[in-house]
């Protein structure tokens, strides 16, 4: 396809973009704005920076050819420094993407919405903003009161800490530790029908693959010593039927591991690798986001956090006839 038309696909998906949607940059995820978009260039402007910065349409043009004449995935790390909101532009094409886990900017044959928006690319995002949801988890609201509990405290120093204050710290970790738990047992058990055997399937923060435990017991005494027996192996040999014991009387007969043992092979999710670097660029956005905003809905976050708090004080308070030194 020309890239005129290219160009003018990408124009129609801007104009679909509610104007207060945030675009992110692929590497080092700095958030920017569309300020106008042009038939010639686009006028940008990251957070907290008055002025735009343009984008011009022939540089879009020369990437496009690079993405397209090249039969492997273009790397991002090729691009100057200061290029980032080109790449991140053009992966709004319906036929482009950005690979976050290789780097790398590809066409791609299913159209594919761009994970660099944060923003719906649908026209009834501009009309319907959708509402803050909270989750119906305890997880979400034990969580909401550490964080809350870790930004009034010091947890960096805990011996200056008062005992009503590691309390609060201890129950709540306990609570977001268990609660955590539980939900990851629950994402576990759908993940292991979607994950092949010991083929990674990589996120945002990491990788998980589908591996194998295996675990045997010894079989009844009598079932075991008599089939030793059979193969010429003394029950004194073998009496108490240490695992060990048996273990050297199986290299000498003909008997098989299952003769012995019930065998018991179950499947999990072991955590492979954590993205300490993505986890941390992604953690100093959500930072910034916040830091920025400046409407009701993050005053109904901390009224509800307060609420929360006040509610756990009145059902854990409780008076003692003597201090505690």
């Amino acid at each position: 396809m020309p890239f005129s038309g290219i160009w003018h696909i990408i124009l129609d998906e801007i104009d679909e973009v509610p104007p207060t949607a945030t675009f992110r940059t692929p590497l080092s995820d700095k958030p920017f704005r569309i300020e106008d978009a042009q038939e010639h260039r686009l006028l940008i402007a990251y957070r907290d920076q008055e002025t735009t910065i343009p984008l011009k349409r022939e540089q879009f043009e020369t990437l496009y050819d690079r993405v397209s004449d090249s039969p492997q995935p273009f790397n991002l790390d090729r691009l100057p420094a200061d290029a980032e909101p080109y790449a991140t532009i053009l992966s709004i094409h319906p036929l482009f993407e950005i690979d976050p886990r290789d780097g790398v900017l590809k066409p791609t044959d299913s159209p594919t919405p761009s994970s660099l928006v944060d923003a719906d690319l649908t026209v009834e995002s501009q009309d319907h903003e959708p509402a803050r949801k909270e989750p119906d988890l305890p997880l979400y609201s034990d969580s909401l009161l550490l964080i809350d509990a870790l930004e009034r405290y010091d947890p960096t120093d805990l011996e200056t800490m008062e005992t009503a204050e590691l309390v609060n710290l201890y129950t709540l970790c306990s609570d977001v530790q268990r609660n955590a738990d539980d939900l990851r047992q629950n994402v576990r058990s759908l993940l292991l029908d979607r994950l092949h055997h010991d083929q990674p399937v990589y996120g945002q923060y990491g990788s998980v693959q589908r591996t194998s435990r295996r675990n045997r017991t010894l079989k009844d005494d009598e079932t075991v010593l008599e089939l030793l027996e059979d193969q010429g192996i003394d029950r004194e040999r073998v009496t108490t039927v240490d695992t060990s014991k048996v273990d050297e009387a199986l290299e000498v007969t003909d008997l098989s591991e299952s003769d012995l043992y019930e065998i018991d092979e179950s499947q999990y999710v072991r955590k492979a690798d954590v993205d300490e670097e993505q986890k941390e660029s992604r953690l100093q956005g959500l930072k910034d986001q916040l830091a920025a905003v400046d409407d009701p809905q993050t005053e109904e976050l901390q009224d509800e956090i307060e609420e929360l708090e006040a509610r756990i004080e009145d059902l854990t308070s409780f008076s003692s006839a003597s201090e505690v030194d």
